[in-house]
């Protein structure tokens, strides 16, 4: 291995295989709008890294495929999940404990389970964005999108703050009568991390997870607002008095979404992290059985921090996946098949383009999806 500028570790030799498909998979994702794409895949062949288009508007360097970027929600769940699942494996946290027996001065609902966390059936409202109740009513959360957000991106938040915010909405559901995905969960999950420890969630990730598995280019910045080392920038369009902007976002403080989506990374750890995960090297067998188990209703079903979804027998079977987005100009692959032997680790960078990138990121995954994952394609050519 070597190291760049930033500390940021470069890998050595993998980006020299010949893999047409995958270089026109991720340049079709370029060209449907996004400004650049790195893409790691690991399977039975050996590895392959590349990417398209741009590491920053106005330049001619393609994204860095060593370089951090902002890994979002779904992906940072999963390391906080993975945290909370050691501390039930030593006893020190339980499944089925009321969040208040550990946090009593939130004065939780004491039918809200540390397992209703994980699995997002706790009913507790959204803090970022806000939440629409089945009778149609919109409650406002704190702005995670738009103008609003953009003026405001800068803006440091605690987390007992966030879940404070939460608490004085009105809860979406009876604790574990239904499922609705939200980041108050997982904040939760941190401030309980915290007490339960005695110790940041920061210094709690870096000695459980970080550094035994070697992820020396995965943070937790906390409050602060940039990406260190080398990085593709990333682009957010919004409306402003009518009129369409485009800012770099970069730079942003992800305090926001403290434990749920606030974290860094590159696609060399992300890779390392769900294979070491799913192959059986973090967390006892029970306890990652649970987490590969499905529940409720949510998408493809949702275990404890990662999404799991049938793709049918072409296409292995089973996938298991921890996706996210970072507000504005960031989204992050991580798809695997359940023993961790097969994987795809990337990051999507939006650019100036008017697109729907939520509607593109959805088709820009299945399209890798079917490139590394389904038999005509991953084994057929490959």
């Amino acid at each position: 291995m070597a190291t760049a500028a930033g500390s940021v570790t470069v890998p050595k030799g993998a980006a020299g295989q010949a893999h047409p498909e995958l270089q026109k998979a991720i340049q079709d994702i370029v060209d449907s709008g996004f400004a650049g794409v790195q893409l790691r895949v690991h399977d039975e062949r050996g590895e392959w890294v590349g990417s398209a288009g741009l590491r920053k508007l106005g330049e001619a360097a393609k994204p860095p495929t060593y370089g951090r970027f902002w890994i979002g929600g779904s992906t940072t769940k999963t390391f906080t999940a993975t945290l909370v699942l050691q501390l039930v494996a030593e006893g020190k946290i339980g499944l089925d404990t009321p969040v208040a027996d550990y946090l009593p001065e939130l004065a939780l609902d004491r039918r809200i389970t540390v397992r209703m966390l994980l699995q997002h059936t706790s009913g507790l409202f959204n803090y970022a964005g806000g939440e629409r109740y089945d009778d149609g009513t919109f409650v406002p959360g704190i702005p995670a999108a738009g103008k609003e957000w953009v003026d405001n991106r800068f803006r440091t938040y605690q987390p007992e703050e966030l879940v404070r915010f939460a608490l004085s909405k009105p809860a979406r559901f009876e604790p574990g009568t239904d499922q609705s995905y939200s980041n108050t969960n997982y904040t939760l999950a941190l401030l309980l991390i915290e007490r339960v420890t005695g110790h940041s969630y920061a210094e709690e990730m870096q000695r459980r997870i970080l550094r035994p598995l070697g992820l020396r280019d995965t943070i937790v910045p906390g409050n602060r607002t940039s990406i260190p080392g080398p990085h593709a920038h990333g682009y957010y369009r919004y409306q402003d008095a009518g009129q369409w902007k485009v800012v770099d976002v970069s730079r942003q403080n992800l305090s926001l979404l403290a434990g749920s989506g606030d974290m860094t990374s590159t696609i060399q750890d992300l890779h390392t992290f769900i294979s070491a995960l799913l192959g059986g090297k973090i967390l006892p067998a029970r306890l990652l059985d649970e987490m590969r188990t499905p529940h409720g209703k949510l998408g493809y079903g949702f275990g404890f921090g990662l999404w799991i979804q049938d793709v049918g027998p072409d296409c292995g079977g089973t996938l298991v996946n921890h996706n996210g987005g970072a507000p504005g100009g960031y989204g992050a692959l991580t798809i695997s098949t359940p023993d961790g032997r097969r994987t795809l680790t990337a990051s999507i960078t939006a650019g100036n383009a008017a697109i729907d990138t939520a509607k593109e990121f959805g088709k820009a995954t299945q399209r890798l999806i079917k490139e590394v994952f389904c038999d005509t394609h991953a084994r057929g050519d490959r």
